[in-house]
């Protein structure tokens, strides 16, 4: 079943695309009432949720083979929203953020709650729940954080809706006030430049008293959780700062781990 949605997915999108595209395009603007129409002339079965077609390119699965092959050299086309059911396609510089493997994985005491750890449904709630409990968001940023939101759905003017995964607030030694999107991805998942401009856009218009520090987190192999801290630089992500840390019983942590992290820190 997922792979007929898929496809027919596809097929709309690449008609869509091919609607409007010119050689030597680099932005075209569509709206998503174009779909119903797309799939009534190609006899394909319109989905019940309209807005997921284009949900899924941006945030679950690569656009076609077919689009991507008319970006120019070095860029990759990604789809932004432009206003309430208006979305254009762009053309970005390619930048994945990928983990480092040179850097140290800090051990952790794991205080996951063994039920969560036993009934969590998918890899992006496993681990926005670990990062929660372990208050890894504190430990990264150096700040008091609390979670405020899970999969916070809302519209922003000249984007229109978006979602967050998990938004937090914090606050440090001196007292600046934080709102703190977090991104979650499962191993074989990359960070998108687009999920990042919403999130701090988002930030931006609704917590504007408040300084916004965007973060991804991503699971990877032996419990490792690896943190980034994000900024947008025009079209693309920069790190500011990525750690890497494993989960473990407080017994697998050795003096000669505490005194490594000692000799780290400075």
């Amino acid at each position: 079943m997922a792979k007929k949605q898929e496809n027919r997915y596809a097929v709309l999108i690449k008609k869509v695309f091919f609607d409007h595209y010119c050689d030597g395009d680099i932005e075209l603007d569509f709206t998503r009432d174009e779909f119903e129409a797309t799939a009534s002339n190609l006899g394909i079965g319109l989905p019940k949720n309209l807005g997921d077609v284009i949900y899924a390119f941006r945030y679950r699965v690569s656009l076609p083979e077919e689009i991507d092959n008319t970006a120019q050299n070095g860029f990759e086309w990604i789809i932004k929203g432009s206003g309430k059911a208006r979305y254009k396609f762009k053309q970005v510089r390619l930048n994945r953020i990928l983990p480092r493997e040179d850097l140290l994985a800090i051990k952790v005491p794991d205080a996951t709650p063994e039920i969560i750890v036993a009934y969590a449904l998918s890899d992006e709630q496993a681990l926005l729940a670990k990062v929660r409990y372990n208050r890894i968001i504190d430990i990264f940023l150096g700040v008091a954080a609390f979670s405020l939101q899970n999969h916070l759905r809302t519209t922003v003017e000249e984007i229109g809706q978006i979602e967050i995964d998990e938004i937090y607030v914090g606050i440090d030694r001196y007292g600046r006030q934080f709102v703190i999107p977090v991104q979650a991805k499962g191993g074989n998942d990359q960070h998108g430049v687009v999920q990042t401009q919403q999130d701090i856009a988002c930030c931006a218009a609704k917590f504007p008293g408040l300084i916004c520090r965007a973060v991804s987190t991503q699971f990877m192999s032996d419990n490792r959780i690896v943190m980034f801290e994000l900024v947008i630089d025009g079209d693309e992500i920069k790190v500011v700062d990525e750690k890497h840390y494993r989960l473990v019983p407080s017994s697998e942590i050795s003096s000669d781990d505490l005194e490594r992290y000692a000799t780290y820190s400075r």
